[in-house]
C-alpha cells in the first residue's frame, strides 16, 4: 500500500513539473510555423545567396504565436521616429528637421566593433522571451516646418504616417491582445547597423540585398555598393542579427533604433521568386523543391524530371503553394511578409515599398543622417541580363492560372495585400 501511494506521489509530482514546463515555454519556439501536414526539409541547407542564411535550417518558417496581438493607438500622432539630429552627420544634417529625442534614451547604447561577425548556429538552446507592450518604440519623432523647399520631405513624411497607421488599424482589427513575448524567433531576420541605430527586417526579393549592401557602407565595411559582391553580402558575416544580442540588447535596439521594413506587391514578389529559384540552376531549390513539386503534381513526370527536380511549372509550383498537405515546407522567398518581420509584434517606424523603392530609401537615408554622397544601389547583379519582374510579367504568369487558384492565391497573401494597400491585381478577385 505505501509503495502504491510512494508510486502514485512520483507520478503526479512529474506530472505537474512538465505542466510548468510547458507553460514557461514561448509558443513560437515549441510549435513550427507550418500548415498541417508540411514535412520538414532539413537534409540540405540552403545556399546563402538572396537573403539566405546559414542557420535557416531549410528555410523553415516557425509558427508564431496565435494570438497576433492588438495595436495600441495612443501614442504620438506623428509617423515613425527618426534619429536625433545628433547622431547624424553635418551634411545631412537639413534646418527644416526638428529632431526630439530624451537624452536619457541615448544611455546604455551597445556599439559594435567594426569586425565581420560569425554568427553562432542555434538548436535547442532558448532565450529568455522580452514581454513588451506595442508601440513600445521610445524615440521621438520629427517634425517638418512649414516651408516650401520641403514640400517633397512632407509629403513623403505624411505617405509613411498613412502607411504606419493602416498597418496599425489592420493589426488591431485582426489580431488580439495589448501585450505579447518577443522571443528570438521574432527577430531573428532582422539586421542591425549600430553606428546609425537602424533595425533593418529582411524582406526577400524586395531590395534586401542593395539594403545590406547600404547598411556595410554605414557601418564603414565598404565605400561603395559595387565593390561589394553578391557572395559577400550573404556570406561575409558582416552584419549581425538581432537575435545574436543578449536580452537586454534586443529590448534596448527595439526601443531605440529606427526600426525599418520594405515590402513588395505580394503576386510580383512571389513571381520574382518563382523566376530565380526555378528557371535557373540551383543546387538547393531545384533538389529541395522542385523534386517534391513534380512528383506530387506532375503525371507522367520523366524520370530525369523526378531526379533533378529542373523545370518546375508556374502552375505546379502555385499547386505546391496552395495545398494544405505540402510535399515540402515553406520558404522566406514566398512566405508572408505578415510572418516573416511580424510587423504587429515589432513596431516598425518606416514601411517602405518595392515599387517607390528609390524615393523611400533616400528620404529614409535623408532622415537618418547618411552621407550626403549615399544612395540607394539600383543595380542588378544576379541575372542581370534577365529584365526584372514587372507587373507585366506577373500578369503573363498568372494568366496561366485558372480564376480559381488566382483567388486562392490572393486569399493566401491577403493579410500582406491589406496591410500595405495593395490593390488587387486582377478584376474578377474578390
Amino acid at each position: 500500500m505505501r509503495l502504491t501511494c510512494m508510486f502514485s506521489f512520483i507520478l503526479l509530482f512529474g506530472a505537474a513539473g512538465l505542466v510548468l514546463f510547458i507553460h514557461l515555454q514561448d509558443p513560437a519556439e515549441l510549435v513550427h510555423h507550418q500548415t498541417p501536414g508540411l514535412r520538414f526539409s532539413i537534409g540540405l541547407q540552403p545556399p546563402k545567396t538572396d537573403c539566405t542564411s546559414s542557420n535557416q535550417d531549410g528555410e523553415i518558417i516557425e509558427k508564431a504565436a496565435d494570438k497576433l496581438l492588438k495595436v495600441n493607438q495612443t501614442g504620438s500622432p506623428y509617423p515613425p521616429h527618426w534619429l536625433p539630429a545628433k547622431s547624424q552627420t553635418s551634411d545631412r544634417r537639413q534646418s527644416n528637421i526638428i529632431f526630439l529625442m530624451k537624452d536619457n534614451e541615448k544611455k546604455g547604447i551597445e556599439m559594435n566593433p567594426i569586425t565581420p561577425y560569425k554568427r553562432r548556429k542555434r538548436f535547442l538552446i532558448k532565450k529568455s522571451p522580452i514581454l513588451i507592450a506595442m508601440n513600445s518604440s521610445t524615440v521621438n519623432f520629427s517634425r517638418l516646418k512649414d516651408d516650401e523647399r520641403n514640400s517633397s520631405w512632407k509629403r513623403l513624411y505624411e505617405i509613411q504616417r498613412a502607411r504606419k497607421k493602416l498597418m496599425q488599424d489592420v493589426c488591431s482589427k485582426y489580431k488580439s491582445n495589448s501585450r505579447r513575448i518577443i522571443s528570438p524567433y521574432y527577430v531573428s531576420r532582422i539586421f542591425v547597423e549600430d553606428k546609425h541605430r537602424i533595425l533593418y527586417c529582411e524582406v526577400p526579393k524586395a531590395g534586401c540585398s542593395n539594403w545590406k549592401r547600404v547598411l556595410m557602407i554605414l557601418n564603414g565595411f565598404a565605400s561603395s555598393a559595387k565593390e561589394i559582391q553578391h557572395n559577400t553580402v550573404h556570406n561575409g558575416n558582416y552584419l549581425r542579427r538581432l537575435d545574436g544580442f543578449d536580452r537586454k540588447g534586443i529590448y534596448h535596439r527595439l526601443k531605440t533604433y529606427t526600426k525599418m521594413l520594405f515590402i513588395r506587391e505580394p503576386f510580383e514578389r512571389l513571381v520574382s521568386a518563382f523566376r530565380d529559384k526555378f528557371e535557373h540552376a540551383n543546387s538547393y531549390y531545384h533538389p529541395v523543391f522542385g523534386k517534391p513539386i513534380i512528383s506530387k503534381y506532375r503525371r507522367n513526370a520523366t524520370r530525369e524530371a523526378l531526379r533533378t527536380g529542373s523545370g518546375v511549372q508556374f502552375k505546379e509550383f502555385i499547386q505546391y503553394l496552395l495545398d494544405v498537405h505540402k510535399p515540402v515546407g515553406m520558404d522566406i522567398h514566398w512566405d508572408h511578409v505578415s510572418r516573416l518581420c511580424s510587423p504587429c509584434f515589432i513596431d516598425f517606424d518606416f514601411i517602405g515599398k518595392f515599387e517607390s523603392m528609390e524615393e523611400d530609401a533616400n528620404f529614409l537615408l535623408h532622415l537618418i543622417g547618411a552621407p550626403h554622397n549615399l544612395t540607394f544601389p539600383q543595380f542588378k547583379d544576379r541575372h542581370s541580363n534577365e529584365a526584372r519582374t514587372t507587373a507585366r510579367i506577373t500578369q503573363q504568369y498568372f494568366e496561366q492560372l485558372s480564376s480559381s487558384e488566382r483567388q486562392r492565391t490572393y486569399d493566401f497573401y491577403y493579410m500582406d495585400y491589406l496591410m500595405f494597400n495593395y490593390s488587387k491585381p486582377f478584376e474578377d478577385l474578390h
